[in-house]
């Protein structure tokens, strides 16, 4: 029974993201903002490195200010490096160096959002035949268009 529960557990920590997350897309980004961070908190640092991925990814989306959005971003794709081994973290790639893209073109720091866009690219071939790996894709030739000769 307690390893079953332990199986269990890492699945609570992503539904209760995903409820803080519906509450985002609702149109309360404060609560939401607050609630995460509550989260991140919670998981310390020493929390499974997917769970502080997950969360750190989508904590960015709740601010306003681009350097805190960027800062969420980095430390998401930091935290993805650290769960290397989990399957799910592969699939995350592609979207974690969109998310950085964006904040860069933001910044006006087109440079940098060129590079994480080829590494967007380059990771997108561990997507899968679904409506996530199709979404991500047609983000990156959004992103290819938008920025140009220089991808």
């Amino acid at each position: 029974m307690a390893e079953r529960q332990e199986q269990t557990a890492p699945d609570a920590v992503l539904t209760r993201i995903g409820q803080v997350v519906m509450l985002h897309h609702a149109g309360d980004r404060e609560e939401a903002r607050r609630r995460l961070l509550e989260l991140w908190t919670e998981l310390g640092e020493d929390g499974d490195p997917l769970h502080r991925c997950t969360l750190a990814h989508y904590l960015a989306d709740t601010h306003d200010d681009p350097t805190d959005e960027l800062a969420w971003d980095l430390r998401a794709l930091t935290e993805a490096e650290g769960a290397r081994g989990a399957v799910a973290v592969r699939a995350l790639y592609p979207s974690l160096h969109l998310n950085l893209a964006a904040d860069y073109v933001k910044l006006d720091r087109t440079e940098a959002a060129i590079v994480h866009l080829r590494r967007a690219r380059g990771a997108a071939g561990v997507l899968g035949d679904d409506s996530y790996g199709d979404g991500v894709r047609a983000e990156i030739l959004r992103w290819e268009g938008r920025l140009g000769e220089g991808v």
